[in-house]
């Protein structure tokens, strides 16, 4: 027999199925049972549409009245481009409510306490600490007022990302790089440098196979508007957003050249370096509601996040490959501590195989 765990692992695999679509809003899955048999499952596909609870009831109908709602994030009370869930829950006659997890969006709680209040069983904590990792971007966004920051590479076992002239392609095989792609897919921004622009013109777009086009913001910092306006970036200017992160007095010549290719140039502050302050690239973001930026390099960018701005999470992959040599490129440039014991430690740290390369993913 069914038991609560199990429902709401259905609930969390049905939530997955809108990694990508859903930011601003969580990603949320529900399943509706009555007399030990599913009869209602929804997810939230994307910002603005149904949400997972009212998707559930829909496919349910009349079965939900007596029936347990199972749903990964605590049904939210307040209305928004929708209606509150809290509301249409007990329109239906649900006995009982499980949750995994509170909302943390302080305008959205109290779901579970208006329903216990007029008399629904409420549950709260099966699978929370899976269905917080779920929507660990959300969280973020919502309780530290930033996006989500992941650092990604990929290097030789000795921690190069390219030869001394640059060439890099390919450090890892097939299969980490399509992992790569169902990364950037569910991510808001992706940020590069102009360094990789000029040495590998990246489109940094999304190609997953067997789910429908998603390109996330493509976000690069070039100080001095180096950007070329024939860069495979520009040309795809049209797949999806390219904003450009330059120094306070950008030469009108150039940002009104890019800005006619399609990008948006945005000026900003810059650190003691004489580089574009990330700190300020993060002002910016949060205030166009992005919830999660994926750094891409290089090694000069993931330096600046590593040691001035925010990383929340890693994702190194590493080739069975040794390049040898000092001169190689590194994953983070600049001066690194004099001692072991002031390294930045990670948590939670889990190991992917894809193919003959492995993946460490971890957190700060």
């Amino acid at each position: 027999m069914a038991t609560d765990k199990d429902y709401m692992a259905l609930a969390l695999s049905l939530a997955e199925k809108g990694r990508g679509t859903t930011s601003p809003n969580p990603m949320v899955g529900a399943v509706i049972v009555r007399d030990g048999q599913i009869v209602g499952q929804g997810w939230h596909e994307r910002a603005g549409g149904p949400h997972a609870e009212v998707a559930a009831i829909a496919e349910a109908g009349e079965k939900s009245r007596g029936a347990d709602l199972y749903v990964t994030l605590e049904p939210c009370n307040h209305t928004g481009r929708t209606g509150p869930c809290s509301e249409a829950v007990l329109a239906t006659g649900i006995k009982r409510v499980v949750a995994a997890m509170h909302d943390p969006n302080p305008v959205a709680v109290g779901g579970l306490k208006r329903l216990a209040a007029a008399g629904v069983i409420t549950e709260c904590g099966i699978m929370e600490a899976e269905a917080k990792r779920l929507n660990e971007a959300f969280i973020t966004s919502v309780t530290k007022n930033r996006p989500f920051v992941i650092l990604k590479a990929a290097a030789t076992l000795d921690g190069r990302t390219a030869t001394k002239t640059g060439d890099s392609k390919w450090i890892t095989g097939e299969e980490s790089r399509a992992h790569a792609h169902t990364v950037r897919r569910a991510v808001d921004v992706i940020l590069a440098g102009v360094g990789t622009v000029l040495a590998d013109d990246p489109t940094l777009t999304a190609r997953v196979p067997n789910l429908p086009v998603k390109n996330p913001v493509r976000a690069i910092l070039d100080t001095h508007l180096k950007t070329p306006v024939s860069s495979a970036l520009l040309r795809t200017a049209i797949e999806s957003a390219i904003w450009i992160f330059c120094g306070p007095d950008p030469p009108e010549d150039k940002r009104a050249a890019l800005e006619k290719a399609g990008a948006k140039v945005f000026p900003v502050a810059l650190n003691s370096a004489g580089r574009v302050d990330v700190s300020a690239v993060m002002t910016i973001f949060n205030g166009q509601r992005v919830q999660s930026v994926l750094i891409e390099g290089g090694s000069l960018v993931h330096a600046a996040f590593f040691r001035n701005g925010p990383v929340d999470k890693v994702l190194l992959y590493f080739a069975p490959k040794i390049l040898g040599g000092a001169d190689g490129r590194p994953i983070f440039a600049g001066e690194g501590p004099e001692k072991i014991a002031d390294c930045r430690n990670l948590h939670d740290v889990s190991v992917h195989r894809f193919g003959p390369d492995i993946m460490v993913e971890g957190y700060f």
